[in-house]
């Protein structure tokens, strides 16, 4: 069935109420309030206007869509699952670039009609600038989870729709998209709308690692070791056992600015076994020979041709360092 609502947007009243709010002292207090602010006297936008969301042209899109490529092809299997979640309750799923451009959108055939009419259609801009206050645009901004639901939208022409949208950030923690699912249904309950704002959350972090596991292909990967660890906070780790990579929870709970480079460090740096010390010469041997033992399942033999030494030289540093 095709998405139920039974209201027209709101018009006058709702600009009305956008107007009032903003020049109101609430914007100190609200953050709702302070993206109508930035959508009114900031973007010189007006909430009652009716125009439909600017579109990029073909070519346009085809660069916007070729810059998150690799992140898209990561998210497929997620943005998918997420879908088959919420697309049979009147509900799309959108993956937007950091200017708010969709350039990925799961929705239902019965409610396509509705959605592209609204604009919530890839090539479209949703950035705040463009549309004020919208979840894709605003959790741009914002670099958070937004719920913008129904008339908090700043355009009375929105104030149809509910939008739940999370940030995905890159390896070097700067913002690389948001996802989105977006509500038709008038009669949306708050105790959905919860659930689809931890589905969002979940999502956008399995595609956040996903992304992260694609940026170093010849690292190993780990759950970096932090208190209230979730599937994002990740340490890409080398051949040599140095951190060569931080996802962005990681970069958080390390103290680690967006956007900086990360200087290769010991692995032990971050999972707290160096205690301040530099490893040794002997360390490393020792670490070696053990991997090298340990690859062989006690082979001598086995170990000593891996590690390109004799059979009496790998003996002689077994005993030197009592293995």
């Amino acid at each position: 069935m095709p998405c139920p609502w039974v209201e027209e947007p709101m018009t006058d009243h709702h600009a009305d109420r956008i107007n009032a709010a903003v020049h109101s002292s609430d914007a100190v207090r609200s953050a709702l309030v302070a993206s109508w602010r930035r959508s009114s006297a900031l973007h010189h936008l007006d909430p009652s206007e009716r125009r439909q969301p600017r579109r990029l042209t073909d070519s346009e899109f085809r660069h916007a869509r070729e810059k998150v490529e690799p992140l898209a092809y990561a998210a497929k299997g997620t943005l998918d699952r997420l879908y088959l979640a919420v697309g049979g309750v009147g509900c799309c799923v959108l993956l937007a670039n950091a200017e708010g451009v969709p350039i990925e959108r799961r929705g239902a055939h019965a409610d396509d009609a509705t959605f592209e009419d609204w604009g919530l259609w890839t090539g479209n801009i949703w950035s705040e600038q463009a549309e004020g206050t919208n979840g894709i645009g605003t959790c741009a901004v914002e670099k958070r989870l937004v719920t913008i639901h129904r008339d908090q939208h700043f355009f009375s022409r929105n104030t149809l729709m509910s939008c739940t949208t999370a940030p995905i950030f890159d390896h070097h923690g700067n913002l690389a998209a948001v996802l989105d699912v977006s509500s038709c249904r008038a009669d949306l309950t708050e105790g959905f709308l919860n659930l689809i704002q931890i589905a969002v959350g979940d999502a956008a972090k399995r595609i956040e690692a996903d992304g992260f596991r694609q940026s170093f292909p010849y690292a190993r990967v780990v759950l970096a070791p932090i208190h209230e660890s979730s599937p994002s906070a990740l340490l890409a780790v080398d051949k040599d056992d140095l951190v060569v990579g931080v996802s962005n929870s990681a970069r958080i709970a390390f103290g680690v600015p967006q956007g900086e480079a990360i200087v290769p460090r010991p692995a032990s740096e971050y999972f707290g076994f160096a205690q301040g010390a530099s490893p040794s010469l002997n360390d490393a041997e020792r670490s070696a020979l053990q991997q090298a033992l340990a690859a062989s399942g006690g082979n001598i033999s086995s170990a000593a041709r891996a590690l390109g030494i004799s059979r009496a030289t790998l003996h002689r540093k077994v005993a030197k360092h009592d293995l």
